[in-house]
């Protein structure tokens, strides 16, 4: 690469280097931590329904694991971001590269998603933000964004109240999404698809299904 730069720059005429190659770094098992499906449920079920922040959180968990989306993604959604189609409600996520991704809703995330606009009356306001901050601890929402950082602070606080001992962040519930759709026998190309990678090998990254047999296997050393 510096030798490339200096060829640029017409220090030199050539690169001698140009025929070295480096050794290539593989990464086959991704470093997000997951959650079990239980931890995953009782992490929903823990939260709070009877004000707009405990809908508000709820809803977006739910459209990180149920849609695989990007935190990013998911808290720059505008209210027209989720629109009917058919029969259907559907998301669409504002991916990398302005680049956007749509995907049908769960009808478990649906019920979340409407139950939160009903309650906070966004539902006229379609060029609104989808998620946003709350007034100090007033619980009433504001027109500020709901950043990845808010973000991040909310998972910490609802997985602390969950009891929930794993160390997660947003992108846990990315991986476990996927991790939790290939265990229940689905396709990892159609998870591919669904995260809008460009590769299976970074699906593969989020499939901790290993974890599991890692476990089991560990347990039968008894003695």
């Amino acid at each position: 690469m510096l030798f490339d730069w200096l060829v640029v720059g017409q220090v030199v005429r050539s690169n001698p280097a140009s025929v070295v190659r480096g050794p290539k770094h593989v990464i086959k098992r991704g470093k997000t931590p997951t959650l079990d499906p239980t931890e995953a449920r009782r992490l929903f079920d823990s939260i709070p329904t009877d004000s707009l922040v405990g809908l508000r959180d709820r809803a977006l968990i739910g459209v990180l694991i149920y849609s695989f989306a990007r935190v990013s993604a998911a808290v720059s959604m505008k209210v027209e971001d989720y629109f009917p189609q058919g029969k259907r409600w559907w998301l669409r996520l504002h991916e990398k590269g302005g680049k956007h991704h749509e995907m049908p809703v769960h009808h478990t995330l649906e019920e979340y998603l409407d139950s939160y606009i009903e309650a906070a009356g966004l539902g006229i306001d379609k060029k609104g933000l989808l998620f946003r901050a709350s007034n100090g601890k007033t619980g009433i929402l504001s027109e500020r964004p709901f950043d990845r950082k808010d973000a991040f602070a909310m998972v910490q606080r609802r997985a602390k109240a969950a009891g929930i001992a794993t160390k997660i962040g947003c992108h846990t519930f990315r991986a476990t999404g996927i991790t939790i759709y290939l265990t229940n026998g689905w396709d990892l190309e159609k998870a591919q698809q669904m995260a809008a990678h460009e590769s299976p090998r970074t699906t593969k990254l989020y499939d901790r299904r290993a974890d599991v047999v890692s476990l089991d296997e560990v347990e039968k050393v008894v003695f």
